[in-house]
């Protein structure tokens, strides 16, 4: 099957899936503020569940920030979370569904009616946080950056280095900025379309 059958450009499907890589090492290149937003501002129109956006972002800047972070994430992960012009951890909002009154206004009692029970909000926060992390990636490739997500890290010590309350849970720190040297892993392979798909 060609890729003209489908109405994104060509150019446009290589900078988001065909071409795009999970990057190892970085440029010193800063990644701003103006840029993240932009990402932001994209993703943000991709589907939830409920229209809940249980998704927080926090941008790792300084220094110190950064330095904690390190020291829980993985041995294979420590090089190149410290040296990524910059880095998101990207977590899950226990206290979603506190927002649903406003986000969801077709049916404001969602809030009450699914979500008064906290295992129910984590199940469903995991869920739709990951969709929105695959979303996140795919807007920072087209922003023309490479990201770099990770799970290889203490998550119970992040979360309590990071968020206080109680009520996030990360899932995934991510590098971001543009590829620099020996950036890629050779490419793995992938599963062919009749090895996942099936018609009945």
């Amino acid at each position: 099957m060609t890729a003209d059958v489908l109405a994104l450009d060509p150019a446009a499907q290589d900078l988001l899936f065909r071409d795009a890589r999970t990057a190892n090492t970085f440029t010193d290149e800063p990644v701003t503020d103006e840029q993240i937003q932009a990402i932001y501002d994209l993703v943000k129109y991709a589907p939830t569940s409920l229209n809940m956006q249980p998704l927080r972002i926090v941008l790792v800047r300084s220094a110190e920030a950064r330095e904690r972070l390190v020291s829980h994430m993985s041995d294979g992960n420590k090089d190149k979370t410290a040296n990524a012009p910059l880095v998101a951890i990207l977590a899950t909002d226990h206290e979603f569904h506190e927002e649903l009154p406003a986000q969801f206004p077709h049916f404001p009692q969602a809030k009450d009616a699914f979500f008064s029970e906290r295992p129910v909000r984590e199940a469903a926060g995991s869920f739709n946080s990951a969709l929105q992390i695959g979303y996140f990636i795919i807007g920072v490739r087209a922003a023309g950056l490479a990201a770099g997500p990770m799970t290889g890290f203490d998550a119970e010590a992040i979360n309590k280095e990071f968020f206080t309350d109680g009520e996030h849970s990360v899932l995934a720190v991510v590098n971001i900025g543009k590829p620099g040297e020996n950036a890629w892993f050779p490419r793995s392979p992938r599963l062919a379309y009749d090895e996942v798909v099936t018609t009945v």
